[in-house]
């Protein structure tokens, strides 16, 4: 089950020229700066770009080739823009109702299972007008799922949102993620986002697709461009081991069975999560320090060191079968005499926790 896109579509600027088949579960993130493709590419899976050389089947349902057109309504999707683009005559529960009336199938969410998600019962009889920008991307969003869609795609819904804004809709994102079974395409010019969000990732530039698979594979590449920007950071899988009530610590365990220790969370032990470690919060030493407020510091290995003429350098350490990324100066690396197979400690400042992974032990 997948969604197969096939595109050659001549832009002013550039062609959007790709081939890839989307998961048909989970988040896929499509990443890339302005002016990549991505909206076009959104456009052209919704049926909005009605253009010659174009196939994509959904499910082994032919949506577009050449012979034959799926108009949007048919496709049975979920648009949600980076506007709320809400019905202004309605009230939100108009709006609600409206999208519920003409649900594609009965087997989605009921107005008051959304609401209770997303927090909006309070709102409820208010006017579009009336709501700020976080609140009305949250009635787009409850509105999407009420119409019981078979694909959900996401086109910069943050974008225009504040950090306050942001983060709360991202973390009711990332609860969502774990009871939602419909397929997301999720849009974003934010790597934080995506690392948040998604589990398939498709990197794009100039309308064509630079990377793609799976996000953790992807984020700790060190000749990709999203290696290069200022917050990189890989992605990691640990497994819930302790909680330290007296510190209020969680410890985690990597695959290797190395310690790594996060502020306590309410999760059971034995649940796998997922970590975010930013590069330029890891620093390499030779030796264990044992007098380093730094509780994270896990044996390493040099796996492979970019190669360019600035004075800092990304350098790539394996955990195990997992990997790191370090932003280093370039004086560091020669000082330290930094070499591929060379064995180190990685001594990390931050660990974000992520979204909960399905996978639990009981």
């Amino acid at each position: 089950m997948s969604l197969t896109i096939s595109l050659n579509l001549p832009r002013s600027q550039f062609n959007l020229q790709l081939q890839t088949t989307i998961p048909s579960k989970g988040f896929t993130g499509i990443y890339g700066h302005s002016g990549a493709g991505k909206t076009t590419l959104l456009r052209a899976i919704a049926g909005l770009e009605k253009n010659p050389n174009t196939e994509i089947i959904f499910n082994k349902e032919n949506w577009q080739n050449d012979e034959s057109y799926f108009p949007t309504q048919q496709r049975k999707i979920a648009y949600i823009f980076q506007d709320a683009r809400l019905f202004p005559h309605l009230t939100v529960l108009g709006n609600l109702e409206f999208a519920y009336r003409r649900r594609f199938n009965d087997n989605g969410p009921s107005i008051e299972k959304v609401c209770e998600w997303f927090n909006l019962s309070a709102l409820l009889q208010q006017n579009p007008q009336t709501l700020s920008g976080g609140e009305k991307q949250l009635v787009a969003l409850a509105r999407a799922l009420l119409s019981s869609p078979q694909l959900i795609l996401m086109d910069e819904p943050l974008g225009s949102l504040d950090k306050k804004n942001k983060e709360n809709i991202l973390s009711l994102l990332e609860n969502l993620h774990k009871k939602l079974s419909t397929p997301v395409i999720y849009v974003s010019h934010d790597i934080e986002e995506v690392s948040r969000l998604c589990d398939h990732l498709i990197i794009m530039e100039r309308g064509v697709i630079n990377a793609e698979g799976s996000l953790i594979d992807l984020s700790s590449q060190l000749d990709l461009s999203i290696s290069l920007e200022e917050n990189a950071a890989a992605i990691i899988e640990a497994t819930i081991y302790e909680h330290d009530d007296e510190y209020q610590l969680t410890e985690l365990r990597t695959d290797e069975d190395l310690p790594l220790f996060v502020t306590r969370i309410d999760e059971v032990i034995g649940n796998k999560v997922r970590l975010r470690i930013p590069a330029r919060d890891i620093s390499i030493s030779l030796q264990a320090a044992n007098d380093s407020s730094i509780l994270n510091i896990l044996p390493a290995t040099i796996d492979a060191i970019e190669k360019n003429e600035t004075s800092r350098l990304l350098v790539r350490l394996k955990i195990g079968k997992q990997a790191l990324l370090a932003r280093l100066t370039k004086k560091s690396v020669t000082r330290l005499q930094l070499s591929p197979n060379k064995q180190v400690y990685a001594q990390i400042k931050t660990v974000a926790l992520l979204s909960e992974c399905v996978e639990t032990k009981t």
